[in-house]
Parts: structure tokens; sequence; C-alpha cells
């Protein structure tokens, strides 16, 4: 009988073993919690499609921001969830808007010890729904969102956000905010560019987290998810831009292009493990289907694996404490 000369089950004998030839590290540094902060609320309000994730008051996100920075988090993500909606999204430019009162919260908090990140589109402002202003016929203005997404750069900046996510998938948006931050003295903060945002069906737990209003559909700028090369294509024009970091929305389906991407190109590449991706795991867990915290290592290690430097996820302050 031959036995074989290569075993690499040698590898895999010990959890000791395993761990020092362990290739993909999930480290706490390398995560990002989303946040959704709500205006008018007196205490948290839980997301029944995302268990375990709120609405937050202004008081709980401080307190969320101030365990993120503990956790040794890299950073937190803000959304804002205002009472009042119009058609230009007008509560996203206003100094006292509940984005801008939660990034200035958020950076009063912990300063520079951990990422304040802010989300840079109008859809959570807009009564339609859309992540820019429409036309007269209905349909999303580039060009005068541009104009707003600029605007709103500025406000962030003054609110004290380190890094501004461009999400709204708007053509020229990197430019935009780029340009607009650097003529008003802010060339200090950072780009953290949506750049591969596909228009998924992943996202439905998220519309309930942000009270979406919306109307239709975003197919018209958001990718199609039977397209990678425009993905490449996407990236490179966020790239020429000026944008700091690119990002690729949502994760799970698109490791791919995660991985394409970050073949492509030296800036660091973020992957969003979106809400629906969250739910599933949860759904399946609660039914005793799947091992919980086992699935969630692996969801997000296959993120990292495929070439994520940056991880935004729900799960992150919870890994983070196990880590």
């Amino acid at each position: 009988m031959t036995f074989p000369n290569h075993r690499p089950r040698r590898l895999r004998a010990t959890p000791a073993t395993r761990r020092i030839v362990r290739e993909t590290q999930v480290r706490p540094e390398q995560l990002i919690l989303p946040m959704f902060v709500a205006e008018g609320l007196r205490e948290p309000r839980p997301i029944s499609s995302m268990p375990g994730v709120v609405q937050h008051t202004r008081d709980s996100a401080k307190a969320a921001v101030a365990e993120a920075a503990a956790l040794g988090l890299g950073g937190v993500m803000l959304f804002g969830v205002p009472e009042h909606k119009d058609a230009e999204g007008s509560g996203a430019l206003d100094p006292q808007g509940i984005l801008n009162l939660a990034i200035a919260d958020a950076r009063a908090e912990v300063g520079d010890d951990l990422l304040v990140m802010s989300d840079l589109c109008l859809d959570e402002f807009t009564d339609h729904g859309h992540c820019g202003v429409l036309d007269a016929a209905g349909r999303v203005d580039n060009d005068a969102t541009l104009e707003i997404y600029a605007r709103m750069g500025v406000a962030q900046a003054e609110a004290g956000a380190h890094w501004v996510g461009p999400s709204g998938m708007m053509d020229g948006q990197v430019a935009a905010v780029r340009s607009a931050l650097d003529g008003a003295g802010w060339s200090m903060v950072a780009i953290l560019a949506y750049s591969a945002k596909y228009a998924s069906a992943f996202y439905g737990p998220f519309r309930e987290a942000v009270d979406s209003t919306l109307q239709g559909d975003r197919r018209t700028y958001q990718q199609d998810p039977a397209n990678a090369r425009e993905a490449l294509r996407e990236v490179a024009l966020d790239v020429a831009e000026g944008a700091d970091v690119v990002m690729v929305k949502p994760a799970l389906g698109y490791l791919d292009l995660i991985a394409r991407i970050r073949d492509a190109v030296d800036l660091p590449v973020a992957a969003y493990n979106v809400s629906g991706e969250y739910a599933m795991v949860e759904a399946a867990a609660a039914q005793g289907w799947i091992d919980r915290d086992r699935a969630i290592d692996e969801t997000i290690t296959s993120i990292r694996r495929a070439g994520a430097d940056i991880v935004l996820t729900y799960w992150a302050a919870e890994l983070a404490r196990r880590a």
C-alpha cells in the first residue's frame, strides 16, 4: 500500500495549529458599524427585520459610538432618519438636521479615537425616497443632485465627519464632493466611495431601518447585478475623481467583484455586508437551522478573504467583543 507523501491535514490537526496558519484574519479595526439615528425618538426603536439592530436616539447613539471606540472598531457609519422629508431632501443640508447632529455628537464623544463616517445620500431625506432630486418627468436629475451632494459633503465635514460616503451612484459624485470639500478647506476629509453599488434585493430591511418612502426602484442609477466589467469602470472613474477608498455593496453576492477590484486598484477596498445578508443569517439561526456564531464568522471571513480591507457589518461590535 502506498501512503501519501503530502499531508495537508497536519496543519489542521489542532486548534493551535489552525490558528497559526490561518490566512485570513478578522480584526476589530477592520470593521465599521453602520448605525441609524432617528429624530424625535425618546428611546431606541427595534428594527423588526434586523433583530438586534435599532434606530438610535441621539443619546443611545452616543453611547454606542463610545462603545465602538472602546471595542477598537475601525469606525461607525452614520445614517440619519428625519421626522420630515421633502422633494429636495433639505434636511440633509440643515446643520440642525438629524444626521449632522449625530455626526457632531459622535465626534464630540470620541474625537479622533474612532473614525466617524457619514452616509452622503438623499434617499433618507426625500419624500419620494430616491437618492437624488427629480426632474419634471420624475427622473433622477444627476447633475442637479451633484450640486446638493457637494453642499452635503461640506455640511457633514463641518459637523465633524472624518470620512464621507457618497452612496447615490450619481455620475461624477466623487469629483463634485472632492472639489467642494477642498474648496471649503476640508481637504483632509476622506471620501469612501460607494463605487460598485448594485440594485439589489438584499437592501429590503434597510428600507425599514431608514423609514424609506421609495417610489419605484433605483435601477436607472444603481448597477445591474449581472454586470462585472461595468463595476470596474465605475471604480476606475471614482479613483480618477479622487476617491480615497472604494466600496462594493452588497458583499456576499459580489465576492468576485471584491476580488477583481482588489486586484485592479491600489486603494483600500471596502465591502458592505448589507441588511438582507444580516437578516438571512439571523432568521435562519432563530429557527435553529444554522449555528449563528459560526455563520457570522464565516460570512465576514469570506468577505475579507475575497480581498476587502474594510467591512461594514451590523455584527461589528459583537465580533469585536469576542475577538
